[in-house]
C-alpha cells in the first residue's frame, strides 16, 4: 500500500522540489555504479552517511547533511522521490521556495538527531532522505489534514486504487514508525524508524507558525482541512480496446 498521487494541485512551479529530486537522482548516479564490491560499499556510507557514533566523537559531523542525499538502492531513492514529488510541491506553494528549502534541511536534520538519540553509540550508517520528506508530510498533514490522497492497494492478484484523506494515510504511517521504532531492536540496521518519527514531527512543528499566520483554527474553521483551492480531478482514461459481448 503506497500512494500514488493527491488531489491538492499546487499554484507555482515547484522549482525547489524538482531541484531536490534530481539532486538525489544525481548523487545516486554518480556513486552507485562504483559500489560494485561490498568493502567500497561501506567504506563509502561509512564516509557520507550518518554514523551516530561519529557524530557523538565528533567526527564526520557533516555526514548529518550528506546523508540525505544517499541511497541504499533503486527502490530507496524511487520511494522517497515518489513521496516527495507527491507531498513537496504543495509544502513548497505554501512557504515559497527559499523557506521550503532551509524547512526540507532543518527537518533532515532533526530526523537525523533523534535517529542519534535513540541509538547514539550505533556504528551503522544512516542514508537516505527519508527524514527531510518525513518533516514535509508532517508539514502537510498540519496544513492539509483532508486533502485526498490516491493509495494504490496491491494484496496478491487483488489491487485497487483507493481516495483517503491525507491525515489517515500520514496518521498510520507515523503511528507505524513509532510502532516499528520501539518493537526493533537498536543497532540492528534496517529502516531508521526513529529518523523519520523525528523528521514528521520536526516538519509538524515547523509549520506551526505559517498555520498560525494563514489563520490557525480560523484556516481549518475556513477550509475544513481540505485544499483551498478546488482539489484535482482525475479519471481514468476511456479504453480504445472495443467491447466483445458474450455470444448467447
Amino acid at each position: 500500500m503506497f500512494p500514488i498521487r493527491d488531489h491538492n494541485p499546487s499554484g507555482r512551479t515547484p522549482y525547489v522540489t524538482w531541484a531536490l529530486i534530481a539532486v538525489n537522482v544525481a548523487a545516486f548516479l554518480l556513486y552507485w555504479p562504483q559500489l560494485d564490491t561490498e568493502r567500497a560499499m561501506t567504506i563509502f556510507y561509512f564516509e557520507w552517511g550518518l554514523v551516530p557514533r561519529a557524530v557523538i566523537e565528533g567526527h564526520h559531523l557533516g555526514g548529518l547533511l550528506t546523508s540525505m542525499f544517499l541511497h541504499g538502492g533503486w527502490m530507496h531513492l524511487l520511494g522517497n522521490m515518489l513521496f516527495l514529488y507527491i507531498f513537496g510541491d504543495n509544502m513548497e506553494d505554501r512557504m515559497g521556495p527559499v523557506p521550503f528549502l532551509l524547512f526540507y534541511l532543518a527537518s533532515g536534520l532533526a530526523a537525523g538527531a533523534l535517529q542519534i538519540a535513540a541509538d547514539p553509540y550505533s556504528i551503522i550508517p544512516m542514508v537516505g532522505a527519508s527524514g527531510a520528506i518525513a518533516g514535509v508530510m508532517g508539514g502537510y498533514l498540519l496544513l492539509f489534514p483532508r486533502a485526498r490522497v490516491d493509495i494504490f492497494v496491491f494484496f496478491i492478484i487483488f489491487f485497487r486504487i483507493i481516495p483517503i484523506p491525507a491525515w489517515i494515510m500520514l496518521g498510520l504511517w507515523f503511528g507505524l514508525q513509532l510502532l516499528n521504532g520501539v518493537m526493533t531492536p537498536a543497532d540492528t540496521g534496517g529502516v531508521a524508524h526513529w529518523a523519520h518519527a523525528g523528521g514528521f514531527i520536526a516538519g509538524l512543528v515547523l509549520t506551526v507558525p505559517l498555520w498560525l499566520r494563514l489563520g490557525g483554527p480560523a484556516f481549518w474553521t475556513r477550509t475544513h482541512g481540505h485544499p483551498p483551492h478546488p482539489v484535482a480531478r482525475y479519471a481514468l482514461a476511456r479504453s480504445r480496446v472495443p467491447t466483445v459481448r458474450r455470444v448467447k
